[in-house]
């Protein structure tokens, strides 16, 4: 299963061409790169008169449904769907898909892993992981561009979204010249930047708004300032009818503070367990690398773990860890 090294882009189209039924999966409490990648490449599957199926274990989230196609993605229903590949994208671990989402693509021969996660072990039979890309969706940008794939509006708008939410706007460190190439050829092919940006940015529920002033008295600063965090209850969840989605980007609030290094957010779910978002803003900061001890992982300037609870103790422990790391 594993191989140390990627497979061409020829190599993936290969198996693109010669198959004509595909599902294509992404991570839990997916976000805009794993739903605007599923949608970019799918679309232009079918656009080459491909059968795509489109499965995310947790759904659409309500955020992102202005995604044109999104209608498509569904939660799988503990099906096993009748298909010859499965592709994995933005996924750094298999289990990340999910059990129901693993198992509706337990038939298919071929599995393809495409995916920018450092962590990535290569669980597919062909991998294509980059983790020099600010996202998976600007990897699979390159891959149709290299295959003179078409990139209809539908691929336009979800690369652009996918790449746009990995990137914090196109502002964090990540961002390449080829981004920024690929945003102005995206222009070019009709994107309409100021009503893409609104749908992404700035049309919040008023819940979030309300989440942010909860979350704003519980923050904390450590590490003589070089540390913030704020905590999510359950109570503060349920209180506000939140989404998983609802505190998205939420923690660069904090990640923006002065002198902060490192932000975190513990967000209690509804089993008591916890789940950790770490930003790092200092690159002598590897906050994959502290995740990792706690069996998460992600980006060196971005990653999350979930760990048993109670919050209080779940805190305690990765604090300590990041102090003596900063120390």
């Amino acid at each position: 299963m594993s191989h140390s090294q990627n497979h061409s882009f020829s190599q993936i189209a290969e198996v693109i061409e010669s198959h004509q039924t595909f599902l294509l999966l992404s991570h839990v409490r997916p976000d805009g790169d794993a739903i605007g990648s599923q949608l970019a490449l799918g679309h232009a599957l079918e656009t080459m008169g491909k059968t795509v199926h489109y499965r995310n274990e947790d759904g659409l989230p309500d955020n992102l449904a202005f995604l044109p196609h999104s209608e498509q993605i569904q939660k799988p229903d503990g099906e096993v769907l009748d298909v010859e590949v499965v592709i994995a994208l933005d996924c750094a671990t298999k289990p990340r898909l999910g059990d129901n989402a693993n198992k509706a693509g337990s038939k298919a021969k071929t599995w393809i892993n495409i995916d920018h996660h450092i962590s990535n072990p290569r669980y597919g039979d062909l991998n294509y992981i980059d983790a020099e890309s600010p996202a998976t969706g600007q990897i699979l940008y390159e891959f149709l561009k290299s295959q003179d794939y078409p990139i209809s509006p539908v691929t336009r708008d979800n690369i652009y979204v996918a790449v746009s939410t990995d990137t914090g706007s196109f502002q964090y460190g990540s961002t390449t010249a080829a981004t920024y190439t690929m945003a102005a050829e995206l222009v070019n092919l009709g994107l309409n930047v100021g009503q893409i940006n609104r749908q992404t940015y700035d049309s919040h529920p008023f819940r979030r708004v309300k989440l942010m002033r909860e979350l704003l008295n519980t923050l904390e600063l450590s590490c003589d300032d070089r540390v913030a965090d704020w905590q999510q209850l359950w109570s503060v969840a349920e209180e506000l009818s939140l989404k998983p989605e609802d505190n998205e980007g939420l923690i660069d609030l904090i990640r923006a503070i002065q002198g902060v290094e490192v932000a975190v957010l513990f967000e209690e779910l509804e089993d008591s367990s916890v789940r950790v978002s770490m930003r790092s803003k200092s690159a002598g900061i590897d906050v994959c690398e502290i995740a990792s001890l706690f069996g998460g992982g992600g980006h060196s300037k971005a990653a999350g773990i979930r760990m048993a609870g109670p919050i209080a103790q779940a805190r305690e422990k990765v604090l300590a860890e990041i102090k003596r790391v900063l120390n």
